[in-house]
Parts: structure tokens; sequence; C-alpha cells
């Protein structure tokens, strides 16, 4: 009788589904505790997509013939070196991008009003009256920009509409949509008042958010990023935020994470969360489910439910 399928998880991030693997039959490994394991045999990787497999690696596993990412992204995997190597890479796509939505929203609400500051006003027992004369303008009737019209581009644009504010967008590739496109990113940063990261990562817009965007969105403006932290010129946005040309940024994905909190301590006008927009009760178990899915289909020979675009 031949022996159950060598499935290795490889991060411990994604340990708890170590039970459900082993629940589907399934031999499991981790990365993080190799000692011993037959490499030879491991035909598949379940993956969170943000962290970097290394064509190294994965050349030390012969009998590899899938990666199966249980997020959304996939930017961690190199898809074409795989593809060239009879390696297929699956995702969960687009499972979690009405929280990934909820979650910018979230960060716009809090940053552009002050929520997080004025918590800590108050827990600090610096409450002053005369603090309320000074106050920010409201959301509606602002301009925001939107990096990327995919699943979570257009859940956040629904969403920031029912606020009454105006919506734009840019991405490298035309598409129909009931909102303007801008002519670039440059011109889509320099015309809104928040600009919003929503886009897939890939080695095409990796800084592209860099220090001429930041300052096109100047000294009133916000920036939100929900996609991954290399889109973003992290340096470049801290510098913008001390010297007063970026007014604001909220940022739930870094580079690298996790971040250091001594790299985010003296830097003024940011809301900061660990990477989280997208977990939720509602969309991690969704996202568990497809990337079983996705094995089961693999060693019964089937098609993919999800493989990762062309």
């Amino acid at each position: 009788m031949s022996q159950a399928p060598l499935v290795l998880i490889s991060h411990e991030m994604l340990k708890p589904m170590q039970a459900a693997l082993e629940g589907q039959g399934y031999r499991v490994a981790g990365r993080w505790a190799m000692e011993g394991v037959e490499v030879g045999e491991i035909r598949a990787i379940v993956h969170a997509g943000e962290i970097a497999l290394t064509p190294e690696f994965l050349e030390s596993l012969p009998a590899l013939k899938l990666i199966a990412c249980v997020s959304v992204g996939y930017d961690g995997v190199d898809v074409a070196w795989c593809r060239a190597r009879g390696i297929e890479v699956t995702h969960a796509d687009g499972l979690n991008a009405e929280d990934v939505a909820d979650h910018a929203v979230g960060l716009i609400i809090a940053s552009w009003r002050n929520i997080v500051a004025g918590d800590q006003i108050v827990r600090a027992g610096k409450w002053r009256n005369d603090d309320r004369m000074g106050p920010r303008p409201g959301l509606k009737g602002r301009k925001v920009g939107i990096m990327g019209l995919g699943h979570i581009g257009q859940a956040v644009a629904t969403r920031v509409e029912a606020f009454g504010m105006q919506v734009s967008w840019w991405g490298p590739r035309p598409k129909e949509a009931r909102w303007p496109r801008a002519e670039s990113l440059l011109a889509l940063a320099a015309d809104s008042d928040i600009l919003v990261v929503a886009c897939r990562a890939d080695a095409s817009n990796r800084k592209a958010v860099d220090a001429e965007v930041i300052a096109a969105v100047g000294p009133r403006g916000l920036i939100v990023n929900v996609a991954r932290g290399s889109i973003i010129d992290e340096d470049a946005l801290i510098a913008a935020l001390k010297d007063g040309r970026l007014g604001r940024a909220a940022l739930d994905v870094f580079s690298p994470e996790p971040t250091s909190a001594e790299r985010w301590a003296d830097v003024p006008g940011t809301v900061l969360t660990p990477h989280t927009a997208g977990s939720t009760v509602d969309s991690v178990p969704k996202m568990v489910a497809h990337c079983l899915e996705n094995l089961a289909a693999f060693f019964a020979g089937k098609p993919l439910v999800t493989p990762v675009p062309d």
C-alpha cells in the first residue's frame, strides 16, 4: 500500500493548517523543522504567498509539482520560473476582497478623522476643549484614487462612494469600469486627497509609489496601503511624513514584515496595523478550504480550482 502524499507547510504562520491537512489524509512536514524529512517525497507546498520561495529552495525538492497559496497574493513565488519546471501555483482568488476593503475604509476613517490620535489623547489625560476648535475636513467630496481596480479596488470604490467621495483609479491595463481611469499613477496621485494602494504586487510595480508619487499626494493627503509593502518606497514615505511633504499614511503592509517598532517610533501622521486586513473569521476558513480543494484536485489528477492567471 502506497504512503499518503507528503505536503510541506512553508511557514509557521500556517501551522494551524496541519490538523486540517492531516484530516484530509496527507502526511505533513513543516519547513521550520526539516530534520529527518524525506525532501524527495514532498510533492506540494502549502504557502503564504507574500513570503519568498527561492529557486534554490524549490530546486531542493525534486518531486515538487504544486505550490498551493492559502493567500490571494502570490508575489513571493516566481510563477514563470515554476511553470518552466512543471510546478503549478494556485491561490485564493478574491476570497477576502470584501474584508480587505472594509479594513481599507477603516484605515481611511481612522487616519483622516484622527480617531487613533484622539483615543491616545483621552487615555493620556490630555483632553483639552480647545482641541475641538481645530477640526479637520470631513470625507464627503474628497477625491479617492485607487491603484489597482481588481476585486479589492472595486470593493473599496463602492464603499467610499457611499461616503460621498469621488473615485478614480489607475492600473497598467485599461478595463471597463464606471469610474474614470487616470493617465498615469502620478496623475492619479496628483488628483487625489487619498491614494489607496490595492493592486497585486509584482516585479513591475516594486516601489512604484516613489518619492514623486508621494509628493504628488501632498502635505494634506493620505496614502493607504492594503496591498503589499513592496509597492511603496517605504524610506521615501517615512522621509516625506517626517518633513511634512506627505500628510498621513495608514498601512497594513510593510517591507519587510514584521516591521520594527523602532522604524515608526518617531514618524508622525501614521496609523499602522499588522497585515490583518484580510484575516477574518469569514474569509480565512474560505481561503483554507480553497487551498484544500486545490490540493485534492492536484492529487486526484483533476484540473486545479484556481490556478494563478497567465
